[in-house]
């Protein structure tokens, strides 16, 4: 495992144990937009997109996260990951991007924008009245295909990327491999060339860049994946990459459906997927409690080595 930072030690401040469910109930909500809206009906009257919402079910006001799917992936994969985040005090938003779609990513980068402005506009009549999103603390996240398009997102100038303070890549993947990146791409293979007004955290699989099998390429292959997003990042920045996991293991226990089903044979996985799911869920938990509510103790105990992850980490970097 290796290590770069100059971060202060964690040994006097040592936070909850992230990787455990937190201390809140939480509670699942799905929003579907209406078909034929009244001609009266506003922005604010429905999502643009359907949303799986994950919150505590205690009052109080909570720090919010936008969660973008990966490639051809529901947002219900997700349930568990989201609902791990909530029980920590987030409210987690997970919309549905598309179910079908092609290699360019502009419109779903186009439909996560509309969501983020939807969200300042129209969230709270959808929410419980004791349950308020504090969204003067919004972090953005994404995994895989869904990666991609929240840097895409992030790096628009202007908004909606000054709404975000914090951004995620989860295994992020800008397309087949080097050379073939999708439309439009992301990566400029520049070091530090992205230009965010964030702080930033990369999660990577250590198998994710291994064929399961020789009719598919792998789902995260090298040149376009987690390593080169995070070579791009700027300070401040964290890198993860869990050992012996898999692209998709941080999604639920049983992913239903033919599209479910193909979670299980497209990718190289690990034994199960709870401890990566544990880790990615707490790992987030981490790095937005440091940088939304500037609390930075649970990802300095991971970093440290005195808050124990699931998983074993084959790289720890960090930028400062």
């Amino acid at each position: 495992m290796s290590t770069a930072t100059s971060l202060p030690s964690s040994s006097s401040s040592v936070g909850t144990n992230v990787f455990e469910p937190g201390n809140y109930k939480t509670m699942l909500l799905k929003l579907e937009p209406v078909a034929a809206a009244p001609a009266n009906s506003s922005i604010s009257d429905q999502p643009p997109k359907p949303l799986l919402i994950a919150l505590p079910s205690e009052k109080g006001e909570f720090p919010t996260l936008l969660l973008l799917h990966g490639y051809l992936l529901y947002n219900s994969f997700y349930s568990q990951l989201i609902q791990h985040i909530a029980s920590h005090g987030f409210i987690v938003i997970a919309p549905q991007l598309y179910t079908v779609a092609g290699p360019d990513t502009s419109e779903e980068i186009k439909c996560a924008a509309a969501i983020t402005n939807w969200l300042f506009q129209g969230l709270q009549r959808f929410l419980p009245s004791h349950v308020h999103p504090n969204l003067s603390k919004l972090g953005l996240a994404g995994h895989s295909r869904g990666g991609k398009v929240a840097f895409a997102l992030a790096l628009q100038k202007p908004s909606p990327s000054s709404k975000f303070s914090a951004l995620i890549g989860i295994d992020p993947v800008d397309g087949m491999g080097k050379g073939q990146q999708t439309p439009p791409p992301v990566l400029t293979y520049v070091p530090h060339s992205f230009d965010l007004d964030m702080a930033v955290m990369v999660i990577g699989s250590g198998l994710g860049e291994i064929r399961r099998n020789p009719l598919f390429p792998p789902c995260a292959p090298k040149g376009v994946n987690h390593e080169d997003f995070f070579r791009e990042c700027c300070k401040p920045a964290c890198y993860f990459v869990a050992k012996d996991y898999g692209h998709v293991d941080m999604l639920d226990d049983e992913t239903k459906g033919i599209r479910g089903r193909s979670t299980y044979c497209l990718c190289k996985n690990g034994k199960s997927r709870e401890p990566m799911r544990r880790f990615v869920g707490g790992i987030i938990v981490a790095f937005m409690k440091a940088y939304l509510s500037n609390d930075h103790s649970d990802l300095l105990a991971i970093r440290d080595g005195h808050e124990t992850a699931p998983v074993e980490l084959q790289k720890v970097v960090f930028l400062v």
